[in-house]
């Protein structure tokens, strides 16, 4: 079993680009859909340092975080069950992306993805699932095998999906404490991501004052510091997307972001712009 460092202030508790810088070129990223806590403010980080080859799964869907990260050329390949900025339309660089051929896109399902991070977090092989029985996507995932249930008579098939383990989770969340533990709220999916992934990497609105484990009030909400690599203080480190709890989507700048990035030299503008606003 690996173990886990725990995080302290000292060692652990570093500035953006410090933190982005430990995500290496190739790595295995997984990333949250839009409503868990996105760290967007690390994602830019990324792109500043022209980061490439990453290989992204998205927990279970992703949105402006992975279509910035395509259209920089940050990004490889992405396992997902889909990326779109929801009311505003479709993502425009992934789906650039996808009709040029030039990105290797994993098709997945929401339950698939999490059944096979929950395979990692409790440390097997493969997670048996049924709802993929029956469905055209078994033909384009030779990595998912159909078995019999040993335990019943033959003719109850499951499918068996292999383990995935990221080699980074990364997102934003309200709170670390001095101690490396960060508080979560009821995002339990981002708990799995930290339990599956080797390492993880949060960014936080603030520092806690205090001890987030001592207190009822936010123990059950919070990641302990065994499965924290590091964490950077990054005020409002989810915009434009919302951070639960805290503030909600900036629609205006999601807008924007959707009609720039049709166009190849919009998404360049915007992205020039952004990072000079960010720098």
């Amino acid at each position: 079993m690996l173990y886990r460092r725990p995080m302290t202030t000292a060692r652990k508790l570093l500035d953006l680009d410090a933190l982005a810088a430990r995500i290496p070129d190739g790595a295995h990223l997984a990333i949250p859909a839009d409503y868990s806590g996105v760290a967007m403010a690390a994602t830019r980080a990324l792109v500043r340092r022209r980061a490439r080859g990453l290989r992204l799964v998205t927990v279970p869907t992703s949105g402006m975080q992975a279509d910035i990260l395509i259209g920089a050329g940050c990004v490889a390949a992405i396992e997902t069950s889909g990326v779109g900025l929801g009311e505003h339309g479709l993502a425009p660089r992934f789906t650039a992306a996808a009709k040029s051929g030039s990105l290797h896109i994993i098709e997945a399902t929401c339950p698939a993805i999490h059944a096979a991070l929950q395979a990692s977090e409790k440390g097997v092989p493969f997670m048996p699932l049924r709802g993929l029985l029956g469905s055209d996507l078994l033909a384009q995932r030779p990595d998912w095998k159909v078995i019999d249930n040993p335990f019943a008579a033959a003719g109850d098939p499951l499918v068996l999906l292999p383990a995935v383990r990221p080699d980074i989770a990364l997102f934003h969340a309200r709170w670390a404490d001095r101690a490396g533990n960060v508080w979560i709220g009821r995002r339990r999916e981002l708990a799995t991501m930290a339990h599956a992934a080797a390492r993880t990497l949060v960014t936080v609105e603030a520092l806690f004052d205090g001890d987030l484990l001592a207190d009822e009030s936010t123990a059950s909400g919070t990641l302990p510091s065994l499965y924290v690599s590091a964490a950077a203080v990054a005020e409002r480190g989810a915009w434009p997307l919302p951070l639960p709890g805290l503030y909600a989507a900036d629609d205006a700048a999601i807008r924007r972001y959707a009609q720039e990035a049709r166009s190849d030299s919009g998404f360049a503008r915007y992205l020039d712009e952004t990072l000079r606003a960010a720098a």
